[in-house]
């Protein structure tokens, strides 16, 4: 979604800082189906944990984005990710969102992330019951995000395009909303610190995902939205 700089440095190898916050994981009640679209359809008291990252010197416009945070409901209720395509020049391999750019085709935010996702991993609209928004999130490579929340219904068969994903899976939501999965990082370059969160991920072959930078980011925000009291 972006022309990024080059990275000076491996997010891989930067060391976990210690954890200074007492958290708590999600209770499993609150990570229901039902649970999930109660909260979207009723007022909740929260704060977001990230919502601007430092900007790259270069940048100068923010260009308005959005982003589909897939779930979907099978024995339990997972998060959809993707990971994108080795031989793109920017973000090559690192896993995202389905999204992009809002065009001025697109009618609203959740058009774009509708878009977005039938574009690139093969769901159709119609697919995704859409619940709201999480807090929008500004990336240092220039982009101000809008997350869009939805279900996507469970016999969707994902087809991602091979010009953009060069994979599709699925994350289970208890380990994105469990803080002990979670990691922070900070590393100073060109004057400028530089911090994030990671969740590393081993699927069920073994392949460690490497959830970071402004995905993470956005998934600490649904955390703490979930974690957070109903009113």
């Amino acid at each position: 979604m972006s022309t990024q700089p080059p990275l000076s440095f491996n997010p891989r190898d930067v060391a976990a800082m210690p954890s200074l916050r007492v958290e708590s994981a999600v209770a499993g009640a609150c990570l229901t189906a039902q649970a999930i679209r109660e909260r979207f359809a009723s007022h909740v008291a929260w704060t977001p944990d990230v919502v601007q990252e430092p900007v790259w010197p270069d940048i100068r416009r923010m260009r308005p984005a959005a982003v589909l945070v897939g779930l979907v409901e099978r024995e339990q209720v997972y998060l959809v990710l993707t990971r994108r395509a080795a031989h793109l020049k920017q973000h090559a391999a690192q896993v995202a969102f389905a999204g992009g750019k809002i065009d001025a085709t697109d009618g609203s935010a959740e058009d774009a992330a509708l878009r977005e996702a039938q574009e690139e991993i093969g769901v159709p609209a119609h697919a995704v019951q859409v619940l709201g928004r999480l807090s929008e999130y500004s990336t240092g490579t220039g982009f101000h995000i809008v997350p869009v929340v939805g279900f996507i219904s469970s016999d969707v068969v994902y087809q991602p395009d091979p010009s953009e994903v060069e994979q599709v899976f699925e994350v289970p939501l208890a380990f994105i909303t469990d803080p002990t999965n979670h990691r922070y990082h900070m590393v100073v370059r060109d004057g400028v610190e530089r911090c994030w969160w990671s969740m590393p991920y081993t699927d069920a072959q073994g392949y460690e995902h490497y959830i970071w930078g402004a995905t993470a980011g956005m998934l600490r925000n649904l955390y703490q939205y979930l974690l957070a009291p109903v009113r």
